[in-house]
This record gives structure tokens, sequence and C-alpha cells, in this order.
């Protein structure tokens, strides 16, 4: 199979580099962009990091441009970074809300529509982006983050159908709770609280979500989906 062009955001640690990982064990070209172009820690000539601020349209144009004139032309977006500032609504500030939308929801905006403009001459492509079971069943605490992720969905439908008929597709994985520094970082008890709920009855590993990404990546008439890696905590959301 011929190396393809993988790009992803938010791949310094947790799910972004158990997918960077995941797409280089496969044998392609992989690229990522966090703020400080740390990327997931493989010393190998077929993985390059970028720094850039979801929020910057310039700085993602860079990073896509520098990207693209070592491997060529993106050929799957995985969209996964994202911030969360939990706090109870009646004390959210309007920069709490703004912040999280701008970088979950507008950045993940920016990077989809540069990568369209690699894409799109090309006819084909996979854009993954990474939503949350909370967009479906809402979080206590979380009204910003939950309504960043919910948007997504809406997002990746309409370029679903903008851009389905070039062979281009645009999913969305909806994780649950994943073992990764956020939930590490919850009180034992409210883990234990959380694996009550989940049917799996356990967390989740970013090697289940990276698997996924790999499946979308690699079909093509699957499009406009949401594909739960929850462990059925959400089924029938």
């Amino acid at each position: 199979m011929v190396p393809r062009h993988v790009f992803v955001t938010g791949a310094s640690r947790g799910i972004g580099q158990a997918v960077a990982k995941a797409f280089f064990a496969l044998g392609d070209n992989v690229s990522t962009l966090d703020r400080q172009g740390v990327g997931p820690g493989i010393e190998d000539p077929r993985v390059a990091a970028w720094a850039g601020d979801l929020t910057s349209t310039d700085q993602i144009a860079e990073a896509f441009k520098q990207a693209e004139a070592k491997f060529g032309k993106v050929e799957v977006l995985i969209a996964n970074a994202g911030i969360v500032k939990d706090q109870l609504l009646i004390r959210m500030t309007d920069q709490d809300f703004a912040s999280v939308m701008d970088v979950n929801l507008t950045g993940t905006f920016r990077c989809v529509r540069r990568a369209l403009t690699s894409m799109t001459p090309r006819r084909s492509g996979a854009i993954i982006l990474i939503g949350s079971v909370v967009g479906s069943i809402g979080g206590t605490g979380q009204v910003n983050y939950a309504a960043s992720k919910a948007a997504l969905v809406g997002l990746a439908r309409s370029v679903a159908r903008e851009t389905g008929g070039r062979g281009i597709t645009a999913n969305v994985i909806a994780p649950g709770f994943i073992e990764t520094d956020m939930t590490a970082a919850l009180p034992p008890a409210t883990q234990e609280t959380y694996r009550t709920r989940i049917p799996a009855a356990r967390f989740g590993r970013v090697e289940d979500v990276a698997q996924a990404a790999v499946f979308l990546a690699n079909a093509p008439y699957v499009n406009g989906a949401v594909i739960p890696v929850d462990g059925g905590l959400g089924m029938g959301h």
C-alpha cells in the first residue's frame, strides 16, 4: 500500500498520540500539530511534528504548508485537539465558554477547511473528528465542552453532504471514558461511579479509539457517521 499523509492534531499525548502511532505502524507518513510541536514521541523520518495554535488560521495554514512540503498533500485528517474548562453553568464565564468553543469547534473547522483544499482536487480523503459521548448525553459542569463536541456532529455531516460526491468522507468518533491523564486525575470514588455506568465495566484505552480512526480512514462508504467508542455508556443516544 502506498503510504498516505495523515495529519493529527493534539498528538503529544493520550488519544492523539495513540492515533499517530497506529497510522505510523501501518506505514503511513504522519504529521502532528500541537502548540509546542512536541509530537507523538516517534523518532523516524516518516513522522514530523509542527507547532501551531488552533485559534490561529495563519499558524494552521503554515503547519499544513510545511507538512505538505515534506510528505505531499494531506489525505487523512484526524482533528483530535481540544481543551476543557469545566465549571457549573451559573459560574461559567463568557471566556470559559468562548475559549473552549474556539479550540474544540472553531479550531477543528479551521483544520477541516484547510485539509479540504488538498483533498478536493484529488477527489479523495478522510476527515475524522474526535467528539465525545458527552456531546450526546451531557455532563455536569461541561456545558461548554458538551456543546463544542455536539457541534462537531453537525460540522461533519454538513461536510459529508458537501464533499461526499468528491470521494471525501467526514465522520465523528465519540469516545466515552478513556484511560488518559484527565480520567486518572479524578478521585477514585468518582472513577468508580462512572465505571458502574459503563456496560463494559471498564474505562476504554486510547488504542480503542485509534482502532476506530484506522477503520474510518479505510472505509470509503461510511460517511456522516458517529462511531461510539464508549463501552456502551451512550447507547440509545
